[in-house]
């Protein structure tokens, strides 16, 4: 079968399309035909050797949509035949998920959104359990209280906006360029241009932040927080010595895709509450585009690989 695989780290130039034997089930995993998968940050920091202790050759991507083809031991939830999504990362116990096939925990996958497509479902995956765990897992948000979400133009941030719409939250956003018209369509309620707006002397009295940007962007979200708030961030480290300055919970979030983030991420789906945003889809052989679109940060949404 075709796989994306790296043997070295470096920039896209490090990135192959090669044969490699199909992987087994094995003991409680499945194997997956996979339709469709997504670049996610993670990628890039795996390639640019941000994550230490990979074994190469190694076999890169994580969300993943496809077909169930092959049950191993233990397996009861799933069966041969069904539409899957969920995580199919080499550094998670599967084998990677740019590939014809990937071998998959069964904890890591739910069944598929009956209202999606699996470009759509691909897509969703670490993006939308991201976005459930932080909500409703850390920040675990209320009607009426008023939250941040920076990035809000990417993946992550337009499945947050939309979950806290659904809550009944006041949402404030950064955003910049198209992105901006983009997060208002969302729902938010409120939009702050990044490159010609500071957002810590704009806001006040704040419950959360969700942070998916980091560096400075995450630091100065501690000011605009009331006491006893909480910062969720996807990239920053956990900052105890300004969360004790302020007040309030610092959070650096490891997201879980689990079959019960996927599950409560499939009834927002279903249920038309959260609508997933595809900015391109790239066929398998035009991966290394596709890693050049999503790193030259004019993205709104997803960037796609479509597989099968």
């Amino acid at each position: 079968m075709k796989a994306v695989q790296i043997t070295r780290h470096g920039h896209v130039d490090a990135v192959k399309i090669v044969d490699i034997e199909k992987p087994k089930a094995g003991k409680g995993n499945v194997l997956i035909k996979v339709y469709a998968s997504c670049i996610n940050p993670i990628d890039i920091k795996i390639r640019e050797g941000a994550v230490p202790n990979i074994a190469f050759p190694f076999t890169l991507g994580s969300d993943v949509a496809g077909v169930v083809t092959e049950i191993g031991e233990g397996v009861e939830s799933i069966a041969i035949g069904n539409k899957v999504y969920g995580q199919a990362i080499a550094l998670a116990g599967a084998s990677g998920a740019f590939a014809e096939f990937a071998s998959v925990p069964a904890g890591m996958l739910a069944k598929m959104p009956k209202n999606l497509d699996f470009n759509h479902a691909g897509a969703a995956v670490l993006t939308g359990t991201s976005a459930v765990q932080a909500l409703l897992e850390h920040i675990k948000l209320q009607p009426g209280q008023k939250i941040l979400i920076h990035g809000a133009a990417g993946g992550i941030g337009t499945i947050a906006i939309q979950i806290a719409k659904h809550i009944g939250a006041y949402i404030a956003t950064t955003a910049t360029g198209e992105g901006i018209d983009y997060v208002k369509k969302l729902g938010a309620s409120e939009v702050i241009d990044y490159k010609h707006q500071a957002f810590d002397e704009m806001l006040q009295g704040y419950d959360a932040v969700f942070d998916t940007v980091g560096g400075q962007t995450y630091e100065k979200s501690f000011k605009i927080l009331k006491r006893g708030g909480i910062i969720v961030s996807m990239v920053a480290a956990q900052n105890q010595k300004l969360a004790d300055e302020h007040g309030v919970s610092a959070i650096s979030q490891w997201t879980k895709v689990t079959t019960r983030n996927l599950n409560m991420l499939t009834k927002f789906i279903e249920d038309s509450i959260v609508r997933v945003h595809i900015d391109k889809i790239y066929s398998f052989d035009r991966i290394k585009e596709a890693f050049e679109e999503q790193e030259s940060g004019n993205v709104n949404g997803k960037i796609v690989i479509a597989i099968h």
